[in-house]
């Protein structure tokens, strides 16, 4: 029986539970979180030992504002992680009805339903019913759906989509440019949400950016409070933005590594249904026995309660991990 929990990555202590004799170390391919992790620099002390200042926090946000194409610092927000952005944007603007380009990260219609929204599932945004608020993720977990910026905008002139239009770009750092709203901001609701800690390999950080209009923006930014991220987060996602040499090797070998693992996935059987540079789905009618096949062998994948024939792959960080897959699914 598949706990619910372990429906949602990086769900370890769950996995042991389920999976007693697994081997240790654990493999946690289930989060889509890079295995490439940017280095982190030595830091002073006082990063641990101050509160944050307001100059440092902006400065942050200024640097993202570059990095992201964005004309106006202000326009950016910076928080601990995409999630809290989630729960804090539906709790802000509550709407009475969403549409929420699915399937996709379930996050988004738990916030807005505890809100009292009501969510309808749509795959396509020509479709939208009486919503006026949207939800999109592109490129799309979990199946690397992309959508140009353009053809987005378009789409939504063309549906009269007056309300709120969240577009989450959490996996678009390692992906073509033009996918990206936030250079084409402000737009009239709309929120543009990015992540440092799933592109740079660092989910212990938890540092995430806010992109909406001015006044939007200062909503946010007030509702987050004074000190909505850590000394080390600062420092550590401002020289990280700011590496693009190590943005470019990481692209390069996460492009390589996916590429190597569709081929495993493809020689075990599986289907590639699609992915990004951090993940792939793919489908098989085993796909419940395999989940349990790498439990036990102490990996852990992705399974989804809608679709019982996907899993998703992280990709392996080592040549250990890579050969205990290959193993595994041999």
């Amino acid at each position: 029986m598949l706990s619910p929990s372990l429906t949602h990555g990086g769900r370890l202590a769950e996995a042991r539970r389920l999976f007693p004799q697994a081997p240790e170390p654990f493999i946690d391919l289930s989060t889509g979180i890079s295995p490439v992790s940017y280095p982190v620099p030595p830091l002073p002390d006082q990063a641990w030992t101050r509160l944050p200042e307001p100059d440092e926090i902006a400065a942050l946000e200024a640097i993202a504002a570059r990095i992201y194409g964005v004309a106006d610092p202000s326009m950016v927000v910076a928080a601990p992680g995409t999630q809290s952005l989630i729960s804090l944007i539906a709790g802000l603007m509550p709407q009475r009805c969403v549409a929420i380009l699915s399937p996709t990260y379930g996050e988004y219609a738990r916030a807005f339903g505890l809100r009292g929204s009501r969510v309808i599932e749509v795959d396509g945004l020509d479709w939208l019913g009486d919503a006026r608020a949207v939800v999109l993720c592109n490129p799309n977990n979990p199946d690397g759906r992309r959508l140009k910026a353009t053809a987005i905008l378009e789409t939504l002139r063309a549906q009269r989509v007056e309300g709120l239009v969240v577009v989450d770009e959490s996996f678009a750092d390692l992906e073509d440019e033009a996918l990206s709203l936030a250079p084409h901001l402000p737009q009239p609701g709309m929120v543009v949400l990015r992540s440092l800690s799933k592109t740079y390999g660092l989910g212990g950080l938890r540092l995430g950016f806010a992109i909406a209009a001015p006044d939007l923006a200062a909503l946010m930014r007030a509702s987050l409070g004074s000190w909505p991220v850590s000394g080390p987060a600062i420092l550590i996602g401002m020289q990280a933005l700011a590496d693009h040499a190590w943005l470019a090797a990481a692209r390069q070998r996460l492009g390589q590594d996916v590429m190597r693992l569709d081929a495993m996935l493809h020689q075990a059987g599986l289907r590639i249904v699609g992915g990004t540079h951090l993940f792939r789905l793919a489908e098989s009618e085993q796909a419940p026995e395999l989940f349990h096949r790498l439990g036990r062998a102490g990996i852990l994948v992705r399974p989804f309660d809608y679709r019982r024939d996907w899993l998703r792959f992280g990709v392996p960080g080592s040549e250990d991990e890579w050969q205990r897959l290959a193993d595994a699914l041999a």
